[in-house]
């Protein structure tokens, strides 16, 4: 899970929707899902992408890949969408979405300051997701959570493309190195280190190289993202 640094500031009121012991059923109808991206603008996005495609062949399969991500959270039906942005150029934020900005700082710092604003005004859990893996599916999105505090989808880098919380909890992400090959494993001895009750998700691959960007497009044919990838190479 990747995204670059942005000036938009949002709010950092701690705000707790459920007691983290509470068994009460909840579902998707009562979750927020957060989409954590940015303006798929070349040069900015996918950088890593540039040693197989130019920088506006890589910003248009961010593009589809958000779209994409958009879709599935869309068709998960939760009861809130919220994508936090970093930069102005919105325009592929799915309609009726609610925007908020990034704030400052790492990407530690980033989402989980996206967690606590979410959970302003929500009914119940929130989970966040980034724009990397646009073969995610609504059935990804569905989490029991009527025995666990927080759930966690690892990727097969060492990173996560899922964190979802039953209610927050200050410093669930803040101080976790990002972008290692152990970000996942250090996220998850975060999550327990608080005391939550972790339940880990299917892994999913991310997009973050041509190869990456080849595995998801073969494996997922129907997607936008694999539409674009398959105009490019095939051209």
């Amino acid at each position: 899970m990747t995204a670059p640094r942005t000036t938009a500031t949002a709010t950092t009121t701690a705000t707790a929707t459920a007691d983290p012991g509470s068994s009460t059923a909840v579902g998707l109808s009562q979750t927020t899902i957060v989409v954590l991206a940015k303006d798929p603008v070349p040069g900015r996005v996918k950088t890593r992408l540039h040693t197989r495609f130019t920088p506006a062949e890589a910003a248009g399969l961010a593009r589809a890949a958000i779209e994409d991500t958009f879709a599935a959270v869309h068709a998960a039906g939760p009861a809130r969408v919220i994508a936090a942005w970093d930069g102005t150029c919105t325009d592929a934020v799915a309609a009726g979405v609610e925007v908020i900005g990034q704030v400052a700082g790492g990407l530690d710092r980033r989402i989980e300051a996206a967690l606590e604003q979410a959970f302003t005004g929500a009914e119940g859990p929130v989970l966040l997701v980034g724009m990397d893996t646009p073969q995610l599916t609504g059935a990804d999105l569905d989490v029991d959570w009527t025995s666990t505090d927080a759930v966690l989808g690892l990727t097969p880098d060492g990173g996560y493309w899922l964190i979802g919380l039953r209610s927050f909890v200050a410093g669930c992400v803040r101080g976790v190195p990002m972008s290692t090959d152990h970000t996942g494993a250090d996220q998850l001895a975060r999550l327990r280190a608080l005391g939550l009750r972790v339940t880990l998700l299917g892994e999913l691959d991310d997009v973050d190289t041509p190869a990456d960007a080849a595995l998801v497009a073969n494996r997922s044919p129907h997607l936008r993202f694999a539409a674009a990838h398959r105009s490019l190479v095939s051209s």
